[in-house]
């Protein structure tokens, strides 16, 4: 809503702790930032104790902890009880490579809730050669620790142009770990995928052909699986509610420290972006740049200041707007109403346009920049005393000995 003047916004219910954007994996639709250097001072245990406490306190009650792989923090357990401690919900988002038996049993007597596995394809070939290493195996291997440990499993898994028409055996996949969610994601073009967004964007027809499978699957497993499906908004005509609101429910913080509306808006020039080592998250949430900046309706200019879905849509993804338009405050190109909305369908309409093989995919690659975890001071706060390098005694490049890493997934 357009807040009165002085109203303060509503409190954050959740929060992304994204511990680590170290990945050996390929992805191509991988999310994180396409430049990691910027990331490679990472928060310290100490400093995420403390951006916890301060969540809690603002009003937060789940935090999921993802990445990259977050299970490549070495302190990843206990940052975990730290948050237990304090009453939040936790879950973990990974792609189960480095998750044991006996790291599983560490978490969940930490107080670990909840956790997400990633999977990109029900076929182990092509879901090793979207990965760019053998991963499928020990994906299966950590799903089935989970169901052991008596914990809630969600698979998610990315939709594109090569997988959609596979669908249905991702659902029977989620069937036979005995997963209680699976959420059906299309790409969502950011980071990795929106470079590759015309060798990832299904056809019209792939879409319709999905939606009857998913709601077929709905109605069988009611009460059993609940199976989510992501739309592939850029065909919508409707711009899809992102985040529920510019700096209304959720926040995001990065592995350098750096707090966001949602985790694609450092792109977004001029934000004004607050790290944790300069002020407290609650400063952040209520008085920063970054949040006030899109937050409730004032901004918007027309048509979305006088559009009857502007409270329901928030005049769509500011992210969106700003890769396609060059302008963050633009209405969305995907709502029918945009004035950028006939190019965006004729671009897309190209790139489907395109054989699946004719664009090569640009895989995610590793930077190996040195990762350091630095002690970090600023007024009132403690020292952090957090490790540098690999995690677990891991390699130089943050991979476990015998065990690889995993992409961020779509949450």
């Amino acid at each position: 809503m357009d807040r009165p003047q002085g109203e303060p916004p509503d409190r954050p219910l959740g929060m992304l702790a994204e511990l680590t954007y170290r990945c050996p994996l390929r992805c191509a639709y991988c999310s994180n930032p396409v430049a990691l250097d910027a990331y490679a001072d990472e928060l310290s245990l100490a400093d995420w104790c403390r951006v916890l406490t301060e969540a809690r306190e603002l009003g937060v009650l789940q935090v999921h902890f993802s990445g990259g792989e977050p299970l490549l923090r070495g302190d990843l357990t206990a940052i975990v009880a730290h948050a237990h401690a304090l009453g939040l919900y936790t879950g973990l988002v990974t792609g189960g490579q480095a998750l044991t038996a006996a790291r599983l049993t560490a978490l969940a007597a930490a107080g670990l809730d909840h956790v997400q596995i990633s999977v990109q394809s029900a076929d182990a070939p092509e879901a090793d050669t979207i990965a760019g290493r053998p991963a499928h195996r020990r994906k299966l291997a950590a799903a089935a620790l989970v169901k052991e440990a008596g914990l809630p499993l969600t698979l998610n898994a990315v939709l594109h142009r090569a997988t959609i028409g596979r669908a249905g055996a991702l659902i029977e996949l989620a069937e036979r770990l005995g997963a209680d969610r699976l959420e059906l994601a299309n790409a969502q073009y950011y980071g990795w995928a929106l470079l590759n967004r015309r060798a990832l964007l299904p056809t019209r027809e792939q879409l319709a052909a999905v939606e009857p499978v998913i709601r077929a699957a709905r109605e069988r497993l009611a009460g059993r699986l609940e199976i989510v499906y992501v739309v592939a908004d850029l065909y919508e005509g409707v711009p899809k509610p992102c985040m529920h609101g510019w700096g209304s429910r959720q926040l995001t913080v990065t592995p350098n420290g750096d707090v966001l509306p949602c985790p694609a808006a450092a792109q977004i020039p001029g934000l004004g972006v607050v790290n944790v080592a300069r002020a407290r998250l609650a400063d952040i949430w209520f008085d920063s740049p970054a949040f006030n900046r899109f937050r409730g309706t004032g901004w918007m200019r027309e048509p979305c200041r006088s559009c009857a879905r502007k409270e329901i849509d928030h005049g769509g993804c500011r992210c969106q707007a700003f890769q396609l338009t060059g302008d963050a405050s633009a209405t969305d190109p995907v709502c029918a109403l945009s004035p950028h909305h006939a190019a965006l369908a004729e671009a897309v309409r190209a790139d489907t346009a395109r054989a699946a093989d004719a664009t090569p995919l640009v895989p995610r690659t590793d930077t190996r920049t040195r990762i350091r975890v630095r002690h970090r001071k600023r007024p009132g706060a403690g020292t952090g005393a957090g490790t540098s390098g690999g995690a677990d005694g891991g390699t130089g490049n943050g991979v476990p000995d015998g065990a690889e890493a995993q992409e961020k997934t779509t949450s």
